[in-house]
């Protein structure tokens, strides 16, 4: 095993940015990613889908070598290379073996500074986005997710699908793409995250002559967003077989450092525990509405909300709405047991070495603490919190969230069939 990661700064044309870096020597191969903050779904604005164009074109090599030859040049050296886009993000994650450092940084830099963006290749992503929108028209479980995010986050980023529409993609073009990546890929939005058994400053020297061609660009501002307060429940008619049911609230979060412990012994007992959570319990196990149920906290301190989902039949939908609204206003007035608390502890500690087993999940973890304002080595400030955890400290926090109850509920079912009238 290796060091802890830690947090340093690099400064590049006179811009501090922030180094993640963890040292372990298990394997011969390096990790290297860059992190560019306002790079993903948020910046699409009215051209829906763009960051999910970006992402796709990033993925067809740089204009040098073209989508195949760029594959090829990877595929000889074993070097993985990847782009993906989120909400807020857009990152570049290499993988290589340590005697080929040096060629894969230089491989990054050509796709960093010379992607493959040209119109054929911008028709070829938007016409196979525009499939994946179609194929998603059959995907109930995803239709329900997309109505409680409109219905949670509406007039926000996160009611909009990340694919766009298919109006949307067919209106972006290639001057679309680079004026979003000219605007995004910039020093003051850059975070650097390395790992593996390569050197730290041997790696930054590497990295530095191509991160100077980068514009310095503007700081990036972490939006808030808050879940809706009223409930509401809106039905979508499709020709399903069962009734797919996603429901959210609000979430209060006032100081993450005091409260996460709190929010995710909370989450775990009610629902994202897996069997022996309430919602499990009293959906499945005692009433048999339906074959899995979950809800979970979101503990961000930027977006934090509850949220659920569960399948039923269709003639069920009712019934399990009401359950889940009754398991959760049970929840906040009774809270929990003394076994449920030392149950959720001894899940929650004992799995955690599962959750940080390999490198790339222990730098995952320590960009989250980092971009989420938590500082590294938030999360085993958390875990000892956990253990300490005492019945009387959780239920106080569990009664206190009552908004909780607010619930808005996004449903996909069939049409009820009209009955034939006759003698």
């Amino acid at each position: 095993m290796g060091k802890e990661a830690t947090l340093t700064h690099t400064t590049i044309q006179g811009v501090q940015i922030p180094v993640i870096y963890e040292h372990s020597a298990l394997i011969p191969a390096g990790i290297v990613r860059l992190v560019f903050q306002g790079g993903g779904k948020i910046q699409d604005g009215e051209l829906l889908g763009r960051g999910a164009v970006i992402e796709e074109l990033l993925e067809k090599g740089s204009k040098k070598r073209g989508n195949l030859g760029f594959a090829k040049a990877l595929e000889q050296r074993a070097i993985a290379l990847s782009v993906s886009s989120g909400l807020q993000s857009l990152s570049f994650s290499l993988n290589f073996l340590q005697d080929d450092k040096e060629q894969a940084i230089d491989l990054l830099g050509e796709l960093l500074l010379d992607p493959n963006l040209t119109n054929e290749e911008l028709q070829k992503v938007k016409t196979a986005i525009t499939a994946q929108i179609l194929a998603k028209q059959n995907d109930y479980d995803y239709l329900a997710s997309r109505l409680l995010k409109s219905l949670l986050f509406d007039s926000t980023p996160l009611a909009r699908p990340k694919l766009g529409t298919q109006e949307s993609i067919a209106k972006i073009h290639l001057e679309d793409v680079k004026k979003a990546l000219e605007s995004t890929l910039t020093l003051q939005r850059l975070i650097i995250v390395l790992g593996g058994d390569i050197d730290r400053e041997s790696t930054l020297a590497l990295l530095a002559p191509i991160l100077s061609k980068l514009p310095q660009g503007t700081p990036y501002t972490k939006p808030s967003f808050s879940a809706r307060k009223e409930p509401t429940t809106q039905t979508q008619y499709a020709p399903t077989q069962q009734a797919y049911i996603y429901f959210g609230a609000p979430l209060h979060l006032e100081d993450l450092e005091s409260e996460s412990h709190l929010a995710k012994v909370a989450s775990f007992i009610l629902g994202s525990g897996g069997f022996g959570s309430r919602i499990l319990e009293e959906v499945r196990v005692k009433r048999g509405l339906a074959y899995s149920a979950s809800i979970s906290y979101s503990i961000n301190p930027y977006t934090p909300y509850m949220s659920g989902h569960l399948q039923t039949k269709l003639e069920s939908k009712d019934k399990a709405i009401e359950v889940v609204k009754q398991t959760i206003a049970d929840f906040v007035a009774k809270g929990v047991s003394e076994e449920e608390l030392q149950a959720a502890k001894q899940f929650i500690l004992g799995s955690e070495p599962l959750r940080n087993e390999t490198l790339s999940q222990r730098l995952g973890r320590a960009f989250n603490e980092f971009y989420m304002d938590r500082g590294i080595g938030f999360s085993k400030r958390e875990l000892e919190k956990i253990a300490s955890l005492d019945l009387t400290t959780l239920n106080a926090y569990i009664n206190k969230h009552t908004e909780i109850q607010n619930l808005s509920v996004a449903i996909v079912t069939a049409k009820e069939k009209k009955q034939k009238s006759g003698f």
